[in-house]
């Protein structure tokens, strides 16, 4: 037979590892957010000087992938914060690494398809896109995966499918804008870290679609409104 503890060392086992959780749990926070941070200065580095607007050039797949990942970690780690936790709180830190691995590996391929797709397009190209992004806002497709990216933490995979379709409309608009910009890439970042985290509310997601549709507008009517869209040599 095994040895069984006595009643009081299991008292005080108890508090022993429930002390140890929050301290886990904290420590699965620091990781996130400082990948998230170390992934924001690998992707200003390689970023800088390679904005064109809307003649960017994305190069091979390989040199794209080792661009894109540590972008996508960059952007889209910080929204997925409280699912990690959660997930660190049910599971452990094992979990929460494999959960956050899943999650990433979502949008890492994602750059396959990205990668695979976008070609070098003119300004009224970037405006269609643009208007058909401020109109994905507004549709129920949107909202529900919206909740679900807000609310599912089951799977890091799933969650990561379902958060890549709530900001899919918004990635298509930093593609069309300026895949390679600085800028757009903080813009579309704030965005997306908002809708994780905010609950869904018409006063304020309205406006923020029509904004979009109408900086699209602008864009096909008079795109040199819109800095950087179109590179001096064009």
């Amino acid at each position: 037979m095994g040895t069984q503890l006595h009643p009081a060392a299991q008292a005080q086992a108890r508090p022993s590892a429930a002390a140890s959780r929050p301290a886990a749990t904290l420590a699965v926070l620091a990781a996130v957010l400082g990948l998230a941070a170390a992934s924001w200065v690998v992707t200003v580095r390689q970023m800088t000087g390679m904005d064109m607007g809307v003649a960017t050039r994305l190069g091979s797949q390989a040199a794209f992938l080792g661009l894109w990942t540590p972008m996508m970690a960059a952007m889209m780690l910080p929204g997925a914060t409280p699912a990690v936790m959660r997930r660190a709180r049910a599971g452990g830190s094992s979990s929460a690494a494999v959960f956050t691995g899943s999650y990433l590996a979502v949008w890492a391929l994602a750059g396959l398809l990205v990668h695979a797709v976008y070609r070098p397009h003119g300004t009224a190209a970037a405006g269609v896109i643009t208007v058909a992004a401020g109109l994905y806002e507004l549709t129920p497709v949107k909202r529900r995966l919206r909740r679900r990216c807000q609310g599912l933490d089951r799977s890091g995979a799933v969650f990561g499918l379902c958060c890549l379709g709530s900001s899919a409309g918004l990635m298509a608009m930093q593609a069309a804008l300026g895949l390679m910009s600085l800028s757009w890439m903080a813009v579309i970042t704030v965005l997306a870290l908002a809708q994780k985290m905010l609950p869904p509310r018409n006063a304020i997601d309205v406006p923020v679609a029509l904004a979009i549709t109408g900086l699209g507008l602008v864009i096909i009517i008079a795109p040199a409104l819109v800095p950087g869209l179109i590179p001096a040599a064009m």
